[in-house]
């Protein structure tokens, strides 16, 4: 695609996320009244966006229960401030292998292998405005993890997705997952102009480097809109990088826990700080109906009771 500035931005909050970052920081939140107290925070300092896991109240463990994604979008949908909800749907993909000598029967603990309707069951119960697509396979982080999403699986989701009138944001972990996922709109199973998320730095996904990025970048077709995000300390380079490219761009606690060295953040302080970055690059930042109108969302109303 050819490059050219953003001039009207918009922000995505990812509040909390599912790794185990609950411990490490007393502001990642836990409870539904907590993500959304979160979400609606980062709301008001300018995200147009959020995205949310459910984690165990107690723990803080990831959870796929179904209440929790319930009361999370009650109480987002009733709040005073309006913001576009994006739900996860990349739970349920999880392989932990065993010994390398012996790598079969998987570890329970950690692995989470689910059929495609079950993985997007909160999705059809909720009915968000966005749902997250992680568009292909790849080791992830510790030694034996697999993150797996295949053809196959992705097929079946994103045409539940589509069908339930969900728009997914694609997630790209590394140039492969684009190629897969422009498949996906050649075949019709996702509607056409695509969203799309490059996730940079994720081990070992695609490389937070810049070359990599414009990689990323320039396999994105023209009419898609796409956002981008790295990980710690670089959270904030390449939002701005993401700005420069044409793109979004995306902040938040379950990428980042840190607003200074030493100093842990909360998540509407990374979204007032993105937000002023994107004022002070001559850009501006856009609210959820406008954001609506770019991506073709419908306002859902709030759950039945």
């Amino acid at each position: 695609m050819s490059l050219k500035m953003n001039r009207e931005v918009f922000i995505t909050c990812a509040v909390t996320g599912s790794g185990a970052t609950q411990d490490r920081s007393s502001h990642v939140p836990r409870s539904p009244a907590e993500i959304a107290t979160s979400a609606i925070a980062a709301a008001k300092a300018g995200a147009a966006i959020v995205h949310c896991h459910v984690r165990d109240p107690d723990t803080g463990a990831p959870s796929r229960d179904l209440a929790l994604y319930r009361e999370l979008t009650e109480r987002v949908r009733e709040a005073d401030v309006d913001v576009v909800l994006n739900l996860t749907a990349g739970m349920g993909g999880d392989m932990v292998f065993g010994d390398v000598e012996a790598p079969l029967p998987l570890r329970r603990d950690g692995t989470d292998m689910i059929g495609a309707s079950a993985r997007v069951a909160h999705v059809a119960e909720c009915l968000p405005e966005i749902c997250t697509l992680d568009c292909g396979t790849m080791n992830f982080a510790e030694a034996d993890y697999v993150m797996t999403n295949t053809p196959g699986m992705l097929t079946a989701m994103g045409r539940m997705m589509t069908d339930l009138g969900v728009k997914p944001e694609i997630e790209a972990f590394d140039t492969g997952h684009l190629w897969y996922a422009k498949h996906l709109v050649k075949q019709g199973i996702l509607e056409r102009p695509a969203l799309v998320q490059l996730c940079m730095g994720v081990p070992w996904g695609a490389p937070d480097d810049l070359n990599t990025f414009m990689a990323m970048v320039n396999n994105v077709p023209q009419d898609w809109t796409f956002s981008a995000f790295s990980l710690g300390r670089n959270q904030m380079a390449y939002a701005a990088a993401a700005v420069l490219a044409g793109g979004n761009i995306r902040v938040g606690l379950e990428d980042n826990l840190w607003l200074d060295k030493g100093v842990l953040a909360e998540n509407w302080q990374l979204v007032e700080r993105a937000a002023n970055l994107v004022e002070n690059m001559g850009a501006r930042v856009i609210g959820p109906e406008e954001v609506r109108k770019r991506l073709g969302l419908v306002k859902r109303a709030p759950l039945a009771r």
